[in-house]
């Protein structure tokens, strides 16, 4: 009888146990994930400083700065969409810093609201440095002529208008927006699903444990015929 249950007793107890060490594994993910956000969140709320004389992406994703200058004459919309808002566009401005040319994400503008006019004469942009990864194989190619995108390519769209590499997305500015809303970086879309992802394997474990139960049982129950 022993013999018989070797095999459902591998099945269950090997089987258990890599779905409860999967779900052990998210659990540490919980943290890890809550503290890079939190880093993220420390980072962004930071004391901004001045632009960096080459920003790298890898050193200097969501720091803080402020700038002064100019906002040029050309420009783009990224279709886009707020919760409780609805769909709309982010501006993205080409703007002088001195010799340089930087792009600046000046906001969200409402779908069917009319863009104001792009500020003359100096002023003080607040922000982040941001090369946000909306891209992939799905998304459709910008109309470069109309200039309307579907997502923000920070080295596409500074190849489009002239500028540095360099994306700032403004939480807060020296002259009043108007219909263009700071739509500032946030920690929002980074996704924390370890959670989720852990009661699945721990739910997993204990239904596979219950059809370890019964499939032993059905081991050891005696068949139609047995002698008693």
């Amino acid at each position: 009888m022993l013999r018989k249950l070797i095999g459902p007793l591998i099945f269950g107890v090997g089987g258990v146990a890599i779905l409860v060490s999967l779900g052990n594994w998210q659990v540490r993910r919980i943290a890890e994930k809550e503290a890079y956000i939190a880093s993220i969140e420390a980072r962004i709320a930071d004391n901004p400083g001045p632009l960096p004389v080459v920003p790298i992406e890898d050193t200097d994703q969501f720091l803080p700065v402020t700038v002064n200058g100019h906002y040029g004459e050309t420009g783009l919309r990224v279709l886009s969409s707020r919760k409780l808002i609805g769909a709309g566009h982010r501006l993205i401005q080409r703007f002088e810093v001195g010799d340089r040319s930087i792009l600046v994400d000046r906001g969200f503008l409402r779908d069917g609201i009319a863009a104001p006019e792009v500020p003359s004469g100096d002023v003080t942009i607040r922000g982040n440095l941001m090369w946000p990864d909306e891209t992939d194989s799905f998304t459709p190619a910008p109309d470069i002529t109309g200039g309307l995108w579907f997502a923000r390519d920070v080295a596409a769209m500074a190849s489009a208008l002239g500028t540095e590499p360099v994306l700032i997305v403004a939480s807060d500015v020296s002259y009043d927006p108007g219909t263009v809303d700071p739509f500032a970086v946030t920690t929002e879309g980074i996704p924390n699903d370890h959670r989720n992802y852990a009661i699945t394997w721990y739910a997993l474990a204990v239904i596979w444990l219950a059809m370890t139960g019964y499939l032993i049982y059905r081991t050891l129950r005696p068949k139609e015929g047995d002698a008693t």
